[in-house]
């Protein structure tokens, strides 16, 4: 295990504001620049020795992968870790793989390799697109989807997409390797079912079904670069057995306290897709959301964009489906 040298992180914080000389008194630090918290750097050169180290040390620990939240989290001074412990070069933590069995993405994989990758963009548009809403272009370069997911924030733009796709998390720990389907690994804001020592290793996306076809609707304070007011996945297929001939899945983000499914919206598309049973699903996403007021939006407001933008996501998948259909 490589341990970095103790001290001040390399990376700088500027601070919003200030004013003055731009110098410290007796420093050539100018004032407007500050250091983060000093931390020990830890590279492990296995996940059983990272594993190891962050069940020595959990109340002390944080994992480093792609970084975009956590030093922020540091400089803000809303964690003070001991040691930071790197493990994205560890192997296949940033491979994507895609097999008969479905796709397997390393849980360091950026943002944009997830977005721009062609196998993900053929086969899983919905979750294509949904990465390229996080952030800016140039913080996707480094944000992960692994730490996208392990934030466990209500609002991450992955999770519904992953969640209408029924992907499972890989997690490696002290007692090995376990798979949690993707829709019980968060627990609550800020909170996954991860344990002392444990590690998301990679996501795991089985074969959509077939004929299917997915969006994911974002709705933020800006066009790009926010964090979602609201999301919205929508999963459409054929699927005969059904009265209405098709199945559906959507999950919302950013409106209850872990991103959802909506389940009755589902059911009542599973029996129509006329404009009076988009309406009622709708309906029915909106009365499955539990949002909050809060600085970005109220949840009354929240509340009105889940219904308008479920029916918008199921009209659009219903215009592909009924393409595809008069296609042959």
């Amino acid at each position: 295990m490589e341990r970095g040298y103790r001290g001040h992180s390399p990376y700088p914080c500027v601070k919003r504001g200030g004013g003055g000389s731009g110098e410290s008194e007796g420093s050539s630090i100018p004032s407007e620049v500050r250091l983060l918290q000093p931390f020990d750097y830890i590279k492990p050169k296995s996940l059983e020795e990272a594993s190891r180290f962050l069940a020595a040390h959990a109340a002390e620990a944080r994992l480093f992968q792609g970084g975009t939240d956590l030093l922020i989290r540091i400089e803000g001074k809303f964690i003070r870790p001991r040691y930071v412990v790197d493990v994205k070069n560890l192997d296949g933590m940033r491979e994507i793989v895609y097999n008969e069995n479905g796709l397997t993405i390393g849980a360091a994989a950026t943002m944009n390799q997830v977005a721009d990758s062609p196998v993900v963009q053929q086969h899983y548009t919905i979750l294509a697109e949904s990465a390229a809403t996080v952030g800016s272009y140039q913080l996707r370069n480094r944000a992960t989807l692994g730490g996208n997911l392990c934030n466990a924030s209500p609002a991450a733009d992955t999770a519904p997409a992953l969640l209408v796709l029924e992907a499972e998390a890989i997690i490696f720990g002290p007692r090995g390797r376990r798979t949690v389907p993707l829709a019980e690994f968060f627990i609550g804001p800020g909170k996954t079912v991860l344990e002392p020592g444990e590690i998301l290793t990679s996501v795991h996306v089985p074969l959509p079904p077939s004929g299917s076809a997915g969006r994911y609707l974002k709705l933020g304070r800006t066009r790009i670069g926010d964090i979602a007011v609201i999301g919205v996945a929508v999963l459409g297929y054929p699927y005969r057995a059904n009265p209405s001939g098709t199945a559906w899945r959507i999950a919302l983000g950013a409106v209850a306290p872990t991103p959802i499914r909506a389940p009755r919206a589902e059911a009542v598309l599973a029996e129509a897709t006329d404009e009076a049973a988009v309406e009622a699903a709708a309906l029915a996403a909106m009365e499955t959301a539990r949002p909050i007021d809060d600085i970005r939006a109220s949840a009354a407001y929240r509340r009105a964009m889940v219904r308008a933008l479920t029916r918008r996501g199921v009209n659009e998948i219903l215009s592909v489906l009924t393409a595809r259909d008069r296609e042959g």
